[in-house]
């Protein structure tokens, strides 16, 4: 299979070869907070409802951008600017020129391996139907991988 993420940037991209880089971990989805001094984000254990935890996908992803006001389409941005992305999301490490990790499909072959090492929300969240915005601090998460 050709390595394509290593031969191209992420503008040289395809939109199949774009989409195929989402590793599925999910975390992206997650109601994130930034401290207003600092800048520093801090990831909830809160997930956007339209997010099926069981497959980590949008139920929705083609409206995505319209069900949830701060859902962005990551292709329309620098991705290298988007400092909450997580350390270990495809996009993040092809823009700062770093490997994909094993576990990531196009490494592995499997869409198991994310949720297998640990890296997914599968199992670990709430749903945002279930937690009032002003309680988002409640569920401050720091998963170590």
């Amino acid at each position: 299979m050709e390595r394509f993420w290593e031969q191209k940037s992420l503008a040289e991209m395809s939109e199949a070869e774009w989409e195929s880089l989402c590793d599925g971990c999910a975390r992206c989805c997650l109601h994130k907070l930034e401290d207003a001094d600092s800048g520093e984000v801090y990831y909830t254990g809160v997930r956007c409802r339209y997010l099926e935890e069981s497959s980590c996908r949008c139920s929705d992803y083609p409206r995505r951008s319209e069900l949830m006001s701060n859902c962005i389409d990551l292709k329309q941005h620098d991705v290298a600017a988007l400092h909450w992305l997580p350390d270990t999301c495809a996009y993040r490490l092809l823009s700062e020129g770093k490997p994909l990790y094993d576990w990531h499909p196009l490494i592995s072959g499997s869409r198991e391996t994310v949720h297998e090492a640990g890296i997914s929300i599968r199992g670990r969240v709430v749903s945002d139907e279930f937690v009032h915005p002003d309680g988002y601090d409640e569920h401050i998460i720091n998963w170590v991988e």
